[in-house]
This record gives structure tokens, sequence and C-alpha cells, in this order.
């Protein structure tokens, strides 16, 4: 080992939480190595997760509302026809740009980046193995801070074959339109590959052993959302089980359970999308006493994001949360305040959660079982987009805006919005819950005429016919 090796910080991982920390460690002056085993930066959400994902989302859209709306709004198309190549290459060219521009930034920032498979061999020192097989070993003179991300979970009986079962990695690079797509798990990844591939003309049933899709959702906007989907073309079989699923040349068999009875259905391809799991495996975690939780697999940290051994920090899918790229970045841009000496924490009462279907779903805060469960005494304003006239004029004016704040202090406590849009409002929530605004706040707030945003100005005003201004 030269001085050459020898860092401040020594960053494992370089996706949103590893590049957003190595960034900040320079701008405060720590001497910093980013180690990655990709061949490329980003992690799993620039390579194979959020930014892909959402290029084939807003293509297929425009395929979609080519072949379906253009008409209403007197544009003739002619017959409209899939380049599907073509749509995977667009998609390759956005994650190639991005990728590119997060090595640029780290090279602008002085930033070392390895690439290798590291393992935590002391408190203070990583091994990296490059793909040719030799090793180097990096000094920490300050901080290792873990930021290696999360893993497809993949029940026994369900694991990708690569061809006929598939990971969502796979989902995003099909070949051709399959003909019937299958996913077992209603969330958030499957819902948004499921809107993919609907769109460019596959039959799509969902497989979700919960009562209900998305979950996560506060239960209205699950609904409208379940109710909106299954009119789009989704089928969708909750409280359904998935026995076994069997792939031939051609087909993928799946027997299903529900109320006791079983029954098989025949699917072009099978995509799993059951959750994601914390990436410690290799890490040499457990040798050096780093507690993780046996039950989610989580690593254990303080406030600081500091594990049990001191010089140890964890951030991202790693730690406890949910498991979203904002979050991860937020949580790295602590953890390294903490390493520098200086004070940062995160709000997680503020994390807003986006679900990329169409309509979108955006929410922040709490929802109204979870309000209804901790007994807070509570007042809701909604408003459809049916009565915002920018929505109108395009022809989205599906979904609402649900807004829950304090009946005593009419304080913000959680905003759900289903509807066009939904992901860039969302902000505006976010930052009013960060300044613990009340819904008069957002009410007496001049919107802009015709924007969807008025639609959470009205939400917000049917709030205080309920709270402060009540008896």
């Amino acid at each position: 080992m030269t001085a050459d090796n020898t860092y401040d910080l020594v960053i494992i991982g370089g996706g949103p939480a590893g590049y957003v920390a190595a960034v900040r460690a320079s701008q405060l002056g720590l001497k910093t190595a980013c180690v990655e085993k990709r061949d490329r930066l980003g992690g799993v959400c620039l390579n194979v997760g959020c930014i892909p994902s959402k290029a084939l989302l807003d293509s297929s859209e425009y395929f979609h509302l080519a072949k379906t709306d253009f008409g209403d709004h007197g544009i003739k198309t002619g017959k409209v026809s899939l380049d599907l190549a073509a749509m995977m290459a667009r998609k390759d060219k956005v994650v190639e740009e991005l990728t590119g521009n997060v090595a640029r930034l780290l090279k602008g920032n002085k930033v070392q980046v390895i690439q290798g498979l590291a393992r935590v061999a002391a408190p203070d020192k990583v091994e990296v193995t490059a793909s040719d097989g030799s090793r180097i070993l990096l000094k920490a003179s300050r901080a290792i801070l873990l930021a290696t991300g999360s893993r497809p979970v993949f029940p026994a009986g369900l694991v990708p074959d690569g061809k006929r079962i598939v990971g969502s990695t796979e989902a995003l690079g099909f070949e051709q339109v399959p003909g019937h797509l299958g996913i077992v798990g209603g969330g958030y990844i499957g819902l948004e590959l499921g809107s993919v591939w609907l769109r460019l003309g596959s039959k799509v049933t969902v497989i979700e052993m919960l009562p209900r899709i998305a979950p996560g959702l506060d239960g209205q906007v699950g609904r409208a959302l379940d109710r909106i989907l299954r009119k789009q073309g989704f089928a969708v079989r909750t409280n359904t089980r998935v026995v076994e699923a069997r792939a031939t040349a051609k087909k993928v068999s799946v027997t299903i359970e529900q109320n006791d009875r079983r029954e098989t259905l025949r699917f072009d391809k099978l995509l799993v999308a059951v959750g994601r799991r914390p990436l410690t495996e290799g890490l040499g975690l457990e040798e050096l006493g780093v507690e993780i939780d046996p039950r989610s697999g989580h690593v254990v940290v303080d406030a600081a994001y500091q594990t049990g051994v001191e010089g140890i920090y964890a951030v991202g899918d790693l730690v406890a949360g949910p498991m979203l790229a904002h979050k991860a970045s937020a949580e790295a841009l602590a953890a390294v305040e903490a390493i520098a000496g200086r004070f940062a924490e995160v709000n997680y009462d503020a994390i807003p959660a986006v679900v990329y279907t169409s309509p979108e779903v955006a929410m922040v805060g709490l929802t109204e079982e979870q309000v209804k469960q901790r007994q807070i005494p509570y007042c809701v304003g909604s408003y459809p987009f049916a009565g915002a006239g920018r929505a109108r004029c395009m022809g989205q004016a599906e979904g609402f805006v649900k807004l829950i704040a304090h009946a005593k202090t009419d304080r913000i406590l959680g905003v759900h919005i289903i509807g066009a849009r939904a992901a860039d409002m969302i902000a505006e929530c976010v930052l009013a819950m960060e300044f613990g605004a009340s819904s008069e706040d957002i009410a007496r707030t001049v919107h802009g005429h015709p924007t969807f945003s008025e639609a959470l100005m009205e939400a917000a005003m049917a709030v205080r016919n309920c709270s402060i201004y009540s008896s």
C-alpha cells in the first residue's frame, strides 16, 4: 500500500447515495475515493432502474397517445407503428448520457473512481478486487461509507432464467412485445413496467398476494389507481398467491391460488417484482461485527448513519426506510456532513414517493389510515382534476388531490395526488411540510391559472372548512 492509496473517505458504491456523497465530501475538503463494481457509475437507478424505466414510460406513453388521443386534438397521423429497437436505443442513449455526466461530475470534483469489487478488510481499510483479479488496499483515515444499494428478491421457484421468467432488468430490454405479460407483485416496479408493455400492446396480468395493489398508498388513492388501471386494460388478481411457475421453450405456466382454489395461467413472459433486499453480501461486515437486522437485512446505524463499528457508515437502501434514490441521496449528504464534523439530519416525514403510472401518483407524509391508527384528530380536503381548467385542456382530468391536516393546528400531515403532473406537484407539498406549513398557507398562496397546481390550492381551501374555521 502506498500513500497514493490513502484517503480521508472511501465510499463503496457509485449510485445516487455514493456519487452524491463523494461530491459533497470533496466540497468539504475530504480526499475521497469511490469504488464501483459496475463499468459505469450511477448504480441500479441510472443503469437498470429509475432512469431507463422512465425513458420507456415516456416513450410508450407517446406511442399510446399517438394511437388513441391525437385524433381528439385534430392531429391526423395515419397508421401508427412501433419501432421497439429504436425505442430501446433511445433509452440506452439516455442512460449513457446520464452515467457519463456522473463520471464527469466526480472527475471535476477530483474524486478518485476505482472500478472493482470492494470488501471492508478493517474499520479503516477497503480491499478492491479488479476484473483481472488484481487487488489493491485502500486506507480510509476518516471513514468508510457503505452505499451498495439493494438487489431484487426472488422467492423459491421464481428465480429468473433470463428468457421466460425475468426480473426488472430483463423487462427493460425485451426484444419484442410479449403477447401476454404476467407480473408477480403489484408494487411500484411491477405497475410501472406493466404500464410500459400494456401501452406497447401486451396483455398484462398483475398477481398480488395482498388485498390491494400498491399497498403503501393512501387507501382512497390506491383504490382509484386500481380502478383506473383496470379501465386501461390491466387484469389484476389480488389476494392471490403464486404456487409455482414452470417455463417451457415458448411459455410460462403459473399456478396460482386464491381462496383455496387453484388455477393455471400461461404467459409469454413472467416478471417477478416482489421487492428488494439490502445488498450486504461479500462486504465482510459480519466479520467486523457490523450489526445487520436478521429480519430485514438492513445495516443498523445511529442518527449519524454510523454503524456500531466506529468509522464505518451506511446509507440508502442498506438502512431502514423506503428504498428511494432521493432518500439515499439525502442520507448520503447527512452522513458526509457528520463525517466532516458538521450536523445534518433527514426529515423522514417529508420524503416524497412517486408511482410513474398514467396517471402518476405522488405522496408525502401520512396516509389517512396512518392518521387514524395514531388517533390524530384530522381533516381532509380534496379536489378533482376534472375541475381544473388546465387538466381539461390537456384531456388529463382523471384523479384528484387529497390533503390531510391536523384538526386543531391545521398543520399539514400528508398530501396524496393521483393525476397528471403529480410527480412535480408534490414538491410544493414537501416544502410545505418541511416548513411546518398549514393548509391555510397553501390555500392563501396564489397559484397560477390555469395550472394543475390549482387543484392543490382548492383542496387546501376545502380543509379550512373543517379545521381552523370550525368551532
